[in-house]
C-alpha cells in the first residue's frame, strides 16, 4: 500500500506568529524560508532536515515518506 503524501504544510514565523500555507518540494528539503511578514529567515532546528519539519504542520514529503517524526536520512536531505 501506498502512502499518501500530503504536499501543502502551514509554516508559521516563530519571530512574529505569522503564518502562511506553501507548496512543499517533492525532490528537495528547504533549508530557508523568509518570513513574508517580518522577513526572517528561518532556518531548520538542530535535528530537522528542512523548515517544514521545525515550523510546519505536516513534515515533508521524504520524512512521510520514510515516517519518521522529524530526523531525516532521506538521500534528498543529505
Amino acid at each position: 500500500m501506498t502512502k499518501d503524501v500530503i504536499l501543502e504544510s502551514a509554516l508559521t514565523c516563530p519571530h512574529c506568529g505569522h503564518s502562511k500555507t506553501e507548496t512543499m518540494p517533492t525532490d528537495a528539503c528547504q533549508w530557508f524560508y523568509e518570513c513574508e511578514s517580518c522577513h526572517a529567515l528561518l532556518k531548520p532546528k538542530a535535528g530537522d532536515c528542512c523548515v517544514f519539519c521545525s515550523y510546519g504542520t505536516v513534515p515533508c514529503p521524504p520524512i512521510q515518506l520514510e515516517g519518521k517524526g522529524g530526523s531525516c536520512s532521506a538521500s534528498c536531505c543529505s
